[in-house]
C-alpha cells in the first residue's frame, strides 16, 4: 500500500465514522491539500503537526467534524491558519462564497496557492486583521482563534443578522461563557468525536441575542 493509499483509508474511515456523504472527487482532493500543506510545511511552519497521518486526524477530520452544522450560502473563516476549517470546507461542501482571513502573510501566500492549485471556485483569502474585514456572512468559523469575547468583538460586526457562527474549541469553555457580548448568545454547545483523535472538541454554536 503506498502512503497516499493508507492516508486515504484513514480519511475514509473517519469520513465514515463521523456520518458524512462527502463529493465525489472531496477525498482525492483533501488529500491532494494535505500534500500541499505538508510540502509547505516545510519551509514556511505553517502548522506544528508533522505527520502526514495525524494532519489527517488534527485538521481534516477535526475540521470535517463540524460540516454538519454548516449553513447558509456565504462563508467567513477567521484566524484561518493555512485553511483550517475554510478549504477543508470548501472542498467538502463547495458552492458557497468563502472568506478566509488571516493576518499571517505567509499563510495567506499558503492559501492562495492552494485556492489556485486545487482550483476552489467561490473562495478567496485576504490578509488582514478580522476587525479590519468589511461584509456579512451567513456563517463564520473560527478554530482556536481566540476567547470567545475577542473573536466577538472583533468579528462580531461580520455575522449576519441571522446568521450562526460556529467556534471551534478544545475543552468545554464554560470559562469564556459570561464574556459572551451581550449583543450575542450561545445556541448550543455541543461535543464533537473526531475519530483517532483522543483528545476533547467543543463546537459553540453563537448567533444574534
Amino acid at each position: 500500500m503506498s502512503a497516499r493509499d493508507a492516508l486515504q483509508a484513514r480519511l475514509e474511515q473517519g469520513v465514515a465514522a463521523l456520518g458524512l456523504t462527502l463529493p465525489a472527487e472531496a477525498v482525492s482532493r483533501l488529500l491532494d491539500y494535505q500534500a500541499l500543506l505538508e510540502r509547505w510545511n516545510a519551509a514556511y511552519n505553517l502548522t506544528a503537526v508533522r505527520d502526514p497521518a495525524q494532519m489527517i486526524t488534527r485538521h481534516l477530520l477535526d475540521s470535517l467534524a463540524i460540516l454538519p452544522h454548516v449553513q447558509g450560502a456565504t462563508l467567513a473563516d477567521l484566524g484561518t491558519g493555512p485553511g483550517l476549517p475554510g478549504i477543508v470546507l470548501a472542498i467538502a461542501a463547495p458552492g458557497r462564497e468563502m472568506l478566509l482571513v488571516d493576518s499571517n502573510g505567509k499563510k495567506v501566500r499558503f492559501l492562495r496557492e492552494a485556492i489556485r492549485a486545487l482550483k476552489l471556485d467561490g473562495v478567496r483569502a485576504v490578509q488582514s486583521r478580522v476587525e479590519d474585514v468589511q461584509g456579512q456572512f451567513d456563517c463564520i468559523t473560527a478554530r482556536a482563534f481566540a476567547s470567545l469575547a475577542d473573536m466577538l468583538g472583533w468579528g462580531g460586526h461580520l455575522l449576519a443578522p441571522d446568521g450562526i457562527w460556529l467556534a471551534m474549541k478544545g475543552k468545554r469553555p464554560d470559562d469564556e461563557l459570561p464574556g459572551v457580548p451581550p449583543a450575542f448568545e450561545v445556541r448550543s454547545v455541543r461535543a464533537l468525536h473526531v475519530p483517532g483523535l483522543d483528545a476533547e472538541r467543543h463546537l459553540l454554536v453563537l448567533g444574534r441575542a
